[in-house]
């Protein structure tokens, strides 16, 4: 029996049997793990209520022939007790975890930058300082940035060129005049500025941007998250409704 000891963020949790959960975290060292929490849906579990999707969670596990296990779980931040009580957070932070999962994908593959990203996002939903689509939006950006999938902003996806008049998803992002291929759209250069901003942190001009702008940026950054990861992320469905 291998024990290790790793940091994580509950990112989903599946029954299994009668009384255990498959518990799928993002940890700081060891990446995705899938691990079985035994006995955990029993009132008298020691630690199931530690286990719940948002938790930054420290956990003991062994490693197991299919699945590890679980022995201890201590709370560090409890993420989830700011975010479930507001339904735009609860969503946008929804979205968040199935996207971690999701870029990740290989499981034990170290990811630290998508750990510490996912950490800094859940946190700053927590403290309620800016919106939550922004918040979501930002992170979408980023982590699709530190997997190596950064849209093209300031200059155009195919030549390089300055002054990009469309944006196109399946291009790479911002594309000319000259190079826009068909299906493009043509957002607002406020759109434009509005994602840079989100993507390089700057909170002042993101914060300041109008509603029109923050819708138009939010339908870009789904459809070409949902185009470089090639398959849906379905929570995305409802933050688009609140």
């Amino acid at each position: 029996m291998s024990l290790y000891r790793d940091e994580g963020v509950v990112l989903r949790t599946q029954k299994l049997g009668e009384a255990d959960r498959i518990v799928t975290l993002l940890t700081r060292r060891t990446g995705l793990v899938r691990a079985v929490g035994k006995g955990v849906r029993r009132t008298k579990s020691r630690f199931g209520a530690r286990l719940e999707p948002f938790s930054h969670v420290d956990v003991q596990l062994y490693t197991g022939r299919t699945l590890d296990v679980i022995t201890q779980a201590e709370t560090l931040r409890p993420y989830g007790e700011r975010i479930v009580a507001d339904y735009a957070r609860y969503t946008a932070a929804t979205a968040m975890l199935e996207t971690a999962e999701k870029v990740v994908a290989v499981e034990k593959d170290p990811a630290l930058r998508q750990f510490l990203l996912l950490i800094g996002a859940l946190r700053t939903l927590g403290e309620g300082v800016h919106e939550p689509r922004l918040v979501l939006d930002a992170y979408l950006l980023r982590s699709l940035a530190v997997a190596g999938y950064a849209p093209a902003l300031g200059e155009c996806a195919r030549c390089g060129g300055a002054e990009p008049r469309g944006f196109a998803v399946h291009a790479g992002g911002a594309v000319c005049g000259v190079c826009r291929p068909h299906g493009s759209v043509n957002p607002a250069p406020e759109t434009f500025g509005l994602m840079a901003a989100l993507l390089g942190g700057d909170w002042p001009a993101a914060d300041a941007s109008t509603e029109r702008h923050r819708s138009e940026c939010s339908g870009l950054v789904a459809a070409y998250l949902q185009w470089h990861l090639e398959n849906g992320i379905r929570s995305l469905r409802l933050v688009e409704r609140s």
